[in-house]
Parts: structure tokens; C-alpha cells; sequence
């Protein structure tokens, strides 16, 4: 020491150049996916799963390199929506997290929100993301973090939005994160839609984050709805998060009927004892759904022996077959045609399907006529709601004397609803266990409707029919009547006018 001056020693050096180099690397964008994972890994001291264990599954680094990188590929895409459907346990709060930390320390102005299915639930990612920013990120911040949203120095900044339309609207963000929407309100979520807009070289992106819990909530309609809008959706259960197995006899191991050596091959962070547990605590729909990602939980679907891979099949018209149509009248809700043969061992074979809102009634009679796959006289029967027999206020006739006037003889049997929910239940899985329903992948919306056709999830007092949500119920009334009608021929209605 001199003059009270400390000199610089080898060590202090080294310390101090080590120190800036760490410092750098902070600042430095990660330009590659395992780039990413180690900068996770060095400053967030968490090491995110990257394998894909199951065929059709992702590994949790995929979403977030994609929601990390659409914003530096070239070219850009025209935006960086996407869907994560992911087990309990799977990381996903944490990761768009990680995600938020991200976008605002590499992509100056992006304004992002945060908005979950509760109060709780969207304090949970935010608190996660203060407490990365203070493992070493705070000088990034400018002012302190506050309760419900922070800012940054290169004009970033994150906020939490509660679940109300006043909250939702008038946001014009680049990035909104919506965790656990199979709880959103779906007016909330529709109006969430809006949100978004590119700007300051940052596309608009908007995360749909959740389990799939019920197969007529949200995220399934999401889901389902993805390949049309061509929005990627990263997937991954159980076996991308669990824990490797290193020393397990796999013949006594409780998991082993779903695991089949996944473990083995697996590199997550879930404690295999813990996994082993919730299995045992949970039943085996609970299990599926919520952590090997399977299906939905089915406890409150009407049909729930549905099979997508037993009663959906290519399947076309055959003319050496019986043909039959069966009908459900609508105008605002839709109008629904279904095209039926039955085989000589009983099987009932839906081959194509007719939905169509805002039409009349000669515009549907001219599209059956051209897509039934015979002449008129071929059709043995043209099945009805015996609603259509109805005089209309407005017009003094009915959509039965229309159809009939227009060259379709319909005919109807009045019945109760839940006594053609028997006789479809029946043709799924019968009593002695076989199946007599086989449906063509060319009615899509029937083949939906039967998996997510629902009892209310909080029924009235004494009701016990399912839900009349103007979606899944009219395919299903359609295909009832035909039942109704089929089964029992003797008392089907025919009337003059």
C-alpha cells in the first residue's frame, strides 16, 4: 500500500477481469439454442430439460427458443403466437418467465403483459420474474419493482393484467402471456386477442399457456383449432421433465406401465418418488390429463367411451348399402345434415357431414341434393327434428313442408333426449363390449361434438340432460334422430300437409 492506494495484484486482476468477462456475458444475446440453455444455466442457475422423449412431444427449451428467437430470425415471421400445452409440474410458469426476462433485456421497448387465469396464478409468474431480476439482473431496472409491474432501461416494461375488460382493453403490447387459459374467461380471452401489435422491430406474439383439463375448455379449442391457423403448439409431459432413472428395478416401479423406460432416457427435474406419489393420490383420468398430457379428463363427458382410434376410420358410400340423412334444423345456430349407411352386421357407418349457419331452407335442400352420393329415390329415409314441423311465425310454414315441397321426404319420431344419448352410448361400446359406430375423418365437427359434448359443470338442481351450448349439441341431435328414427322404424311419424 502507498499513499493509501491499494496497487493491483495478480489475484485482484484476475478477479476483476473474471468479474467484467461474467458481467459481458450477461449482456450478450445467446445466438443458438444451447447458447440459450447455458446462459440459462449460468445466470439463472436452472437447467432446462431440452430432450424430447415422446414422439409427437417437444422439449420445454424449444418453446422457449421460439419465443426467445422469432423475433432475430430472417426473415421475420408474420407473428410469434404459439401454444404450450404441458403437464402439472412441467415448467411453464417458469419458463415464460424466463421468457419475459428475456424479451426485455434483449429487445429494446417490448412491452409486455402478463395475464393469467387468476389473480394468484399471474402473481405466481411475475413473482418468479422479480426474482430473477434480483439474482444479479437488477441493473437492468430503472426505478424499483413495483407490485404489479417493473421497467427497464432500454424502454422495456412488464405488467399485470387482471382478468377484467377494462384491464384488458386499450393495451396495444408486443408480448402477452396468458397462463392457465383453460380458467379464463373466454370473453376475457377473446378480447385479449386484440392486444398485440408489432412494433420497434418486435413481432407481436401472443403465448396461450396451460393443462388441458377438460376436452370442451379453452385450451382444447385451441388446440383444435391450431392446424388451422397455423399456430405452433409445443407439447410436453411427464417424460420430458422427470428425473432420470439411473437405479430402479423397472418390474417393481409403480410408473412403469406409462414410463416403458422413458425415465431412463428422461433429463428433467421432477422427483421420480414425488411423480410416484401424485400417480398414487390421483385417479387414472386425473393422471392422464393432467400429467401425461393423453386426453382431457372425461369425467364429465357424456360419451366418454369415444375412441378417435377405434370409431374414426376412412370410410366411404357404398351402394350396395342402405342410405339414410338425418337432420337438425337451425338458421342462426347451425344447420346439420349427416350421411348414414348401416352394414349388414349393424354397424352404423357415418360417411360425410353438412354444417351451415345463416342459410335458408332451399339453399341447404340444394346441398344435400348435390352432395348425397345417390339419386333421391336411393335414400331410404331423410330423419328430422320433429321441431321442424313447426309453423314459423314469420313465414305461415315449416322447414318440414319446405323440404318436402323442395323433393326430401323427411320424416321424425318425437323421443327424449336422453333416450337417443342411450342409443348412441350403445353403438360406441355395447354391453357385450363391441362397437358398432364407425365415423369418416370427413365429419370433423360430428367427431368433435362426441368428444366434447358435456354435462354443466354445475347443473340445476334435478337436471341431469348435458349442456345446450349451441356448439357440440346440434351434430349430436342430428345423429340422435337418426337413432331415434333407425331403431325403431315402427313409430316413425309421417305427415301430409
Amino acid at each position: 500500500m502507498t499513499d493509501g492506494i491499494i496497487l493491483p495484484t495478480t489475484t485482484n486482476l484476475q478477479t476483476t477481469g473474471a468479474a467484467r468477462l461474467y458481467e459481458s456475458l450477461r449482456r450478450t444475446r445467446p445466438k443458438t439454442k444451447q447458447d440459450l440453455k447455458n446462459y440459462i444455466k449460468v445466470f439463472l442457475a436452472i437447467d432446462i430439460p431440452d430432450k424430447q422423449i415422446c414422439p409427437e412431444h417437444n422439449s420445454p427449451l424449444d418453446y422457449l427458443w421460439h419465443s426467445f428467437n422469432s423475433d432475430f430470425t430472417n426473415p421475420k415471421p408474420a407473428n410469434a403466437d404459439c401454444i404450450v400445452w404441458a403437464n402439472r409440474g412441467g415448467g411453464k410458469t417458469d419458463l415464460a418467465a424466463i421468457a419475459t426476462l428475456l424479451d426485455c433485456i434483449f429487445k429494446p421497448a417490448c412491452q409486455v403483459r402478463i395475464l393469467a387465469g387468476s389473480e394468484d396464478q399471474a402473481g405466481r409468474m411475475y413473482q418468479y420474474l422479480t426474482d430473477f431480476l434480483r439474482a444479479g439482473f437488477e441493473q437492468f431496472l430503472t426505478g424499483p419493482i413495483r407490485k404489479a409491474g417493473c421497467r427497464f432501461a432500454n424502454g422495456s416494461a412488464v405488467d399485470v393484467l387482471t382478468q377484467s375488460q377494462s384491464s384488458v382493453r386499450g393495451q396495444h403490447i408486443q408480448k402477452l402471456r396468458c397462463d392457465e387459459v383453460e380458467l379464463f374467461d373466454p370473453d376475457i380471452f377473446n378480447a385479449a386477442k386484440f392486444t398485440t401489435q408489432s412494433a420497434n422491430g418486435i413481432i407481436a406474439a401472443m403465448e396461450s399457456i396451460s393443462t388441458m383439463h377438460k376436452p370442451y375448455g379453452l385450451m382444447q379449442k385451441l388446440v383444435s383449432s391450431a392446424m388451422q391457423t397455423t399456430t405452433p403448439v409445443f407439447k410436453w409431459c411427464l417424460w420430458e421433465t422427470i428425473e432420470r432413472c439411473v437405479d430402479r428395478n423397472c418390474s417393481q416401479c409403480p410408473l412403469w406401465g406409462d414410463c416403458a423406460g422413458k425415465a431412463k432416457q428422461a433429463d428433467g427435474y421432477l422427483k421420480i418418488d414425488d411423480c410416484i406419489t401424485q400417480m398414487q393420490r390421483a385417479s387414472r383420468a386425473g393422471w392422464e390429463a393432467e400429467m401425461l398430457c393423453l386426453k382431457p379428463n372425461l369425467e364429465n363427458v357424456v360419451f366418454d367411451q369415444f375412441d378417435l382410434g377405434l370409431h374414426v376410420k376412412p370410410v366411404d358410400y357404398d351402394p350396395n348399402l342402405p342410405l339414410y340423412r338425418s337432420l337438425d334444423f337451425g338458421f342462426a345456430n347451425p344447420f346439420v345434415c349427416l350421411w348414414i349407411q348401416v352394414d349388414a352386421d349393424g354397424v352404423v357407418r357415418i360417411i360425410d357431414e353438412y354444417i351451415r349457419s345463416r342459410a335458408t331452407i332451399d339453399v341447404h335442400a340444394a346441398e344435400l341434393k348435390t352432395r348425397t352420393p345417390a339419386s333421391e329415390s336411393q335414400v331410404i329415409a331423410t330423419f328430422c327434428d320433429p321441431a321442424g314441423a313447426g309453423a314459423n311465425d314469420v313465414t305461415g310454414t315449416s322447414a318440414v313442408r319446405e323440404l318436402r315441397s323442395l323433393g326430401i321426404n323427411v320424416r321424425y319420431r318425437r323421443s327424449g333426449i336422453a333416450e337417443g344419448i342411450e342409443l348412441i352410448r350403445r353403438a360406441i361400446r355395447a354391453g357385450d363390449g363391441k362397437s358398432r359406430l364407425v365415423i369418416s375423418p370427413k365429419c370433423p365437427r360430428l367427431i368433435e361434438a362426441l368428444t366434447c359434448y358435456h354435462y354443466p359443470d354445475s347443473p340445476a338442481a334435478g337436471d341431469e340432460l348435458p349442456l345446450k351450448d349451441g356448439v357440440y349439441d346440434h351434430p349430436i341431435d342430428a345423429l340422435r334422430y337418426f337413432f331415434i328414427n333407425y331403431t325403431l322404424p315402427n313409430k316413425v311419424a309421417t305427415r301430409n300437409y
